[in-house]
């Protein structure tokens, strides 16, 4: 179960539930890349952004490990959140924003370090840039 930060709203969701299915596809890519662990997806960079912004359809999802990305969705999430909640302020990620979100997670006690979650936050933060 997600825990959200004290600022998360309705349209926090909209935003994490249009980028979630790409977000997802790129992770499994990502451990196809760097292991033997993930699918080949033939999805690269430009695949993950134009899903998200939802100018490509997303395919199915190829049988994909749930427990994996089970692991990571909250992380991911709170970065798409983030950048929502806060990208007008910090357009990059900078130690301002990292301080402060290392603050929440931690007040959010899902059980997992920062240290942790720092770079699946971060990318989700990274990806979902207006």
């Amino acid at each position: 179960m997600t825990t959200d930060p004290k600022w998360w709203k309705p349209e926090h969701n909209s935003t994490w539930d249009r980028i979630k299915s790409a977000m997802k596809r790129d992770w499994e890519q990502t451990k196809a890349d760097l292991s033997s662990k993930g699918k080949e997806l033939n999805q690269d960079a430009g695949d993950t952004v134009k899903q998200a912004a939802g100018t490509q359809p997303i395919p199915s999802a190829n049988q994909p490990n749930p427990e994996e990305w089970d692991r990571v969705e909250s992380k991911y999430r709170y970065g798409v959140g983030a950048r929502e909640q806060y990208g007008n302020e910090h357009k990059d990620w900078n130690d301002g924003l990292e301080s402060k979100l290392k603050e929440e997670w931690q007040d959010l006690r899902d059980g997992t370090t920062w240290d942790e979650a720092k770079n699946f936050v971060r990318r989700g933060y990274e990806r979902a840039k207006k």
